[in-house]
């Protein structure tokens, strides 16, 4: 044993649980890789199957060809849809080009779809809470004729709308937001609209929630919160964020090992380690990795939930 060399400083890394893979990501992947498996490549992807950078990066050199329109896709080719859904005409076109076509669609998501198909059915005004842009809030607006659901974005947004009859109208949310924030906008809602309906069961997914409650925990026992994830994946930005609101004193959204700054880890004697629902469990080995490079480190467990949900492949890919 080397006498001289450095003595790396001791480091605990507090690991949360539940964290990466969601049931909708896990089945979207696997969706792609077995079309890839029976189809053959390429097989396309209409927008980025989840959003991280290393698993699209994994899914193109196996034979994946991501697009953003299904016009770019030839006819011949299965076409995979992404997990955040896609507007009706998306599969209405594909049909009508009589492509082979795969809808990788989190459940959870197709939920949100079918509770806007009913309350647009019972003549109600919806309000959908998300963010402008995000392909889940485009696919879900997407479900009805444009201009029948209202977007809102934040609490400004949901004071200032004004329905054309207040006593029939209904409101959804985008699966991957911000519960805390949610909730205020869904309480503004309320009190204004004492009728308004609601989601049976919060359209917030149990794994954004779960992933969130472990991140306020994380930010009452750490001085430095890690996410990895990529920062177009809003449930891996929302985590970022709640650590911070939480009490966090730093918070900080890493794409991999390499984002990691060292300056972050001064006076640091604990730091918290999540993962976005859309980041492999590799990502966050990678992590681990480069800090024990530099730390003595100890992890310890934050076991929030035990996650046992699990989505069915579709008829296709298992026939």
């Amino acid at each position: 044993m080397n006498a001289h060399a450095p003595v790396r400083p001791p480091l605990t890394v507090v690991l949360a649980s539940p964290r990466g893979f969601c049931a909708g990501v896990d089945r979207a992947i696997q969706i792609v890789e077995r079309a890839i498996e029976k189809f053959g490549a390429p097989v396309y992807v209409r927008h980025e199957i989840v959003h991280n950078r290393h698993v699209v990066d994994r899914l193109k050199a196996l034979g994946a060809v991501f697009i953003e329109e299904l016009s770019e896709a030839p006819d011949d080719r299965p076409i995979v849809f992404s997990a955040h859904g896609v507007p009706k005409s998306v599969p209405a076109e594909a049909k009508a080009r009589q492509m082979i076509y795969l809808d990788a669609t989190c459940p959870l998501v197709s939920k949100v779809h079918v509770e806007a198909q009913k309350h647009f059915n019972s003549g109600r005004e919806i309000v959908l809470i998300g963010h402008a842009g995000h392909p889940e809030v485009v696919g879900t607006m997407g479900q009805l004729p444009e201009g029948t659901v209202t977007l809102i974005e934040n609490i400004d947004d949901a004071r200032a709308w004004i329905p054309k009859d207040a006593s029939n109208v209904a409101f959804l949310t985008q699966t991957t937001l911000s519960v805390d924030d949610t909730a205020d906008m869904v309480d503004l809602l309320k009190a204004r609209f004492p009728g308004i309906a609601a989601p049976h069961k919060e359209d917030i997914c149990y794994a954004t929630t779960n992933r969130q409650d472990a991140v306020k925990h994380l930010a009452q026992g750490t001085e430095l919160v890690l996410v990895v994830g990529s920062r177009n994946s809003s449930n891996s930005v929302r985590l970022a964020e709640v650590g911070l609101k939480a009490g966090a004193k730093d918070a900080r959204l890493i794409d991999d090992a390499s984002g990691l700054d060292w300056s972050w880890f001064e006076g640091v004697s604990r730091v918290g380690l999540t993962a976005g629902a859309s980041a492999p469990e590799d990502l966050v080995q990678g992590v681990i990795d480069a800090i024990a490079a530099r730390f003595d480190v100890t992890i310890e467990d934050l076991i929030e939930a035990r996650e046992t949900v699990t989505f069915k492949l579709p008829r296709l890919l298992t026939t």
